[in-house]
């Protein structure tokens, strides 16, 4: 019985040795000088400027993530679209059918769930940021008053002295 998978195993044997060797064989034939201009990061011909770990902005993470979306929705409905003409003739189209509506469906509950969230916005501000306080919506309680804003040993929901800012649980509105 084991004999059987005789093949598979040297095969998997040669591939793990001609990997192996072909790194050992290149490892032994470059010339390894590191120098201080061939260790810097590389920006496509250009010199860096800045360091390299900064943050992208967010808004390019969103369109990268609805392209994925549509892309494996398509990877997967193109095979199926593909053979559908078949599948009617054998009688199996309106089962097909089905399926590719439900799978769409899932898809498309998941889209308009991250949508409703406001995950797609474009422009989103983040809490805390006075340059976007107008676009923030708490989806939570509001939070205790900052001490002091509704004067020295005031009860935790007392309300905010005049003109003092207070978290609204219900847009970030101020008070």
């Amino acid at each position: 019985m084991l004999m059987a998978y005789a093949s598979v195993a040297a095969f998997f044997l040669v591939a793990i040795g001609f990997v192996l060797g072909s790194l050992l064989f290149g490892k032994l034939l470059r010339p390894s000088n590191p120098y201080a201009e061939k260790v810097e990061t590389y920006e496509c011909g250009e010199a860096p400027v800045g360091p390299a770990w900064f943050n992208f902005n967010p808004r390019f993470y969103i369109i990268a993530l609805v392209y994925i979306i549509f892309d494996v929705e398509i990877a997967f409905i193109y095979p199926v679209a593909a053979v559908f003409k078949r599948w009617v003739d054998q009688g199996s189209g309106l089962f097909a059918l089905i399926e590719i509506f439900l799978f769409v469906a899932i898809l498309m509950l998941g889209f308009a769930y991250v949508w409703a969230k406001g995950d797609l916005n474009w422009i989103r501000a983040i809490k805390g940021d006075p340059r976007g306080a107008q676009n923030v919506s708490s989806r939570s309680r509001a939070r205790a008053p900052i001490a002091g804003a509704a004067g020295e040993g005031a009860p935790a929901g007392a309300a905010p002295a005049i003109g003092a800012r207070a978290a609204v649980a219900d847009g970030g509105a101020e008070s």
